[in-house]
């Protein structure tokens, strides 16, 4: 569902980064407990479509809001980017929800709402 997500992100939206939330990306799919999950072809590949569509920015403001201090950078790139949704599986950011008008969803529920359906409450 993630990988689905995404190409939909890709084709019909407009992926937002910062060089914050590309390094914290490229270190996760990069961690070896990942390997066995992760094709480093289809990562190495997802890594370049993404930086080839995304949209990149450089957040202005800080935030705190978030109970896990690291996720604080996908906020903050939300908020710069006017994001009407953060796509997400880390329940630090999902309890947020809706953050500053903000939607934070799941993949599942993304996709949902990108295909006609109804994300899930």
């Amino acid at each position: 569902m993630p990988r689905q997500a995404f190409e939909l992100a890709c084709e019909q939206d407009h992926p937002a980064l910062s060089q914050a939330v590309w390094n914290e990306l490229d270190e996760v799919l990069r961690r070896p407990r990942l390997a066995r999950f992760v094709d480093p072809a289809a990562r190495d590949s997802l890594l370049e479509l993404l930086r080839a569509v995304a949209v990149w920015l450089e957040p202005s403001q800080r935030v705190t809001d978030c109970r896990d201090a690291k996720d604080n950078i996908y906020l903050e790139l939300a908020l710069e980017a006017r994001a009407n949704s953060i796509v997400s599986s880390d329940h630090d950011l999902l309890v947020l929800t809706p953050w500053r008008g903000i939607r934070i969803l799941r993949p599942a529920d993304y996709v949902a709402l990108v295909q006609g359906g109804r994300p899930e409450p």
